[in-house]
């Protein structure tokens, strides 16, 4: 019986399963902005019809936040702004509630953005560590991510008040 070589047989197998990627065209919006620029276009998640993602399309890096149903991006009135570097962006399911690292003068800090109230609130101002990887739950009332407050990088899950969410 002749045998395949395991390269060759992976080969044909991840072959036929793979399809290239492919860009989609999102039409441009009134203001004539659309999903995909030419800029670097970072961090994309998805929750429930929005696609949030981070973009130096500016000239900083800012979040951007897209509507999957309208096709347009939407406004974010007080959340980006010019010594603020964002980055990895996390939405709840309604779109309502927007976490992120943000670094401003060099300092690290997990943020909440609330979209109906426009308030924009560092939720780990008095946490005396580096932080990253923010997640919001799908309902928006937890928020997880890592700190380096005992020398290594734990996962901790604050309420939406920026409390920590005793027994986890």
């Amino acid at each position: 019986m002749k045998q395949i070589p395991l390269l060759a047989l992976l080969t044909i197998c991840l072959g036929g399963c793979v399809t290239p990627a492919r860009l989609l065209t999102f039409p441009f919006d009134p203001g004539g902005r659309s999903l995909n620029s030419t800029y670097a276009d970072q961090s994309p998640q998805m929750a429930g019809r929005y696609l949030i993602f981070v973009s130096d399309r500016r000239g900083s890096q800012d979040i951007y936040l897209y509507d999957l149903t309208t096709q347009r991006l939407i406004d974010l009135p007080g959340l980006n702004a010019p010594d603020f570097i964002a980055s990895q962006p996390s939405i709840s399911a309604d779109g309502q509630f927007i976490v992120f690292t943000g670094i401003r003068q060099g300092i690290s800090g997990i943020y909440l953005y609330n979209r109906n109230t426009r308030q924009l609130r560092n939720l780990t101002a008095s946490l005396r560590a580096a932080v990253r990887n923010p997640s919001i739950s799908a309902d928006g009332r937890r928020i997880a991510f890592e700190s380096s407050v005992n020398g290594q990088w734990d996962v901790v899950v604050y309420d939406r008040a920026g409390q920590p969410i005793a027994g986890l």
